[in-house]
This record gives structure tokens, sequence and C-alpha cells, in this order.
């Protein structure tokens, strides 16, 4: 595969032959059917990565790594059947964020036997995948080393996926250019973050420290405040700080000399231990 080229397919073979444990689709569709999924919708990345044979596993068989960015958050995505993504465009997907599932059912061992159990692990990959019994021990063991691993990080497991459209057909890539909440060719500035506090009308609370890390405790976060005071990106590598809830932070659209501009500055966020 070309690494230069706009269009990466993913050719990815099943998992399975013949379409998982059961052989009536009435049953397959009544269990879609029960299964809450989540919608997200953003800009897919496509990059080739060193992510090995566990994560190829959890990907069936593919060695490139598909995101989706939504906003200040990036999800993984992790295939049963073939798609082809664009790079640079923009989907809208279901399926199932792992790590919220597996967080939900919670952790009658308050993390003894470590973060995440591989009974919840189990429990996801069999939510949204028909899967034989040896596949279903597989990837729950993939999934629960990638969330182990990277446990902010969110991995979604995917039942569909399509192009973002409108009424006129697909999003061209002028019309997404044009977006002026994006803050395009506005200049960029460095401000403190007691000063940048100031600024600040709305925030989330304290919040509740991850079952993957109990002890909680402070975080400086590096972020981008976009010229109309909304978190526009997270520019840091740590996982506590990739699990705050940064579309409820508002600031004061920021400006210099009259004119609009983007803030670089660090955001401090404290977690609570977990009872």
């Amino acid at each position: 595969m070309n690494r230069n080229a706009c269009i990466f397919c993913f050719l990815v073979f099943a998992l399975t032959v013949g379409g998982g444990c059961s052989s009536k689709p009435s049953a397959d569709e009544a269990k879609k059917a029960a299964i809450k999924l989540e919608r997200i919708q953003g800009k897919a990345q496509v990059l080739i990565e060193g992510g090995g044979a566990m994560d190829a596993a959890l990907n069936a068989g593919s060695a490139s790594s598909v995101y989706i960015w939504e906003g200040t958050r990036r999800y993984r995505l992790f295939f049963k059947t073939p798609f082809e993504v664009t790079h640079g465009d923009e989907y809208i997907v279901e399926g199932i964020h792992a790590q919220k599932v597996i967080d939900d059912i919670g952790d009658p061992d308050q993390g003894k036997n470590g973060y995440p159990l591989l009974s919840s692990c189990k429990h996801v990959v069999t939510m949204v995948w028909s899967l034989p019994f040896d596949a279903i021990e597989l990837n729950a063991q993939v999934l629960r080393t990638r969330v182990n691993r990277y446990p902010a990080r969110a991995v979604f497991l995917v039942t569909k996926l399509q192009a973002k459209s409108t009424a006129s057909g697909t999003v061209s890539g002028a019309e997404k250019k044009d977006d002026p909440a994006k803050g395009k060719n506005v200049p960029e500035v460095s401000v403190a973050a007691d000063k940048q506090r100031t600024f600040l009308i709305e925030g989330a609370p304290v919040q509740t420290a991850p079952l993957w890390d109990p002890k909680g405790g402070t975080v400086n976060c590096k972020v981008t405040i976009g010229p109309d005071g909304i978190i526009a990106s997270l520019d840091t590598g740590k996982q506590l700080c990739e699990i705050v809830p940064w579309s409820q932070y508002r600031y004061q659209p920021p400006v210099r000399g009259g004119h609009p501009v983007k803030v670089s500055t660090e955001v401090e966020v404290s977690f609570e231990p977990r009872k």
C-alpha cells in the first residue's frame, strides 16, 4: 500500500467464515437491535503504524490504523468487515466505545486483578460482533492489552461507517476548509495558565478519577483555544488529559489588537480519588 496515496483501502479479512456463532439470521438481528450503539462523527486519519500483531488481530488483520477526530477526542477504529476509508474525509461511525462500556460495567475487585477485567472485555466484544469462541477469547485479550496500555485512548468497535453527506452529496474538501469555527489562518499566541484562567466562563467540575488511575490528583493539560472561545485541540501525551470533557469549557473569545486569535495555554484539572 502506498503511504502517499490519498485513499487507503481497508481490504481486511473477517475473523470468521459463515457469519459467527448463530446460524439464525433472525437471532443475530434481534441481538444487534438490543445493543445500544454510539455514533461519532469526525475527520478520518489513516496511518501506517507499528501496532504489531496484537492490533492487527483486533483489526481483522490490517496493518493500518484508522482514527476519527471528534473535537478534542481521537477514536481508534477497529473493524470486523472491510471498509474503504479516505484520509482527511469526514465520516459517521456507529459502534461501541469499549472503555466507556467497560467502566459502566465496573470492577467489583476494585482493580485488584488489573484494569480492565478480561470478563468485561469479552462482554464488549460479544455485544457488537458475532464470533466463535476462540475468536472471542483472542479479541478480548487484545482489547484488554490495548486498553490497559492506553486506557484513555478510546477504542471504538465499528458496526457501520459511512461518509458524511449533505442534501447535495458528500461534503467536499473546499467546504470543510471554509469553516470559520476552525480558526483557519488565525494567528496563535501563548498565554500563561494563570492569566488565561481569568477568561474562563464555564468549565467542567472536578472529575472523578478513572478506574485505571483511582488515586486521582491534579494534571496540567496543554490546549489550544479557538477564536470562538472553545477548546479546539489537545496537545499533550498525558492520558488523564484525554478523558477531560473539554466540550464543557468556554472562554471569552480571545482577541489581540482588536483581532481574533487562537491561544496556546495550559489548563489545570483536578481528579477526586475513587472511593
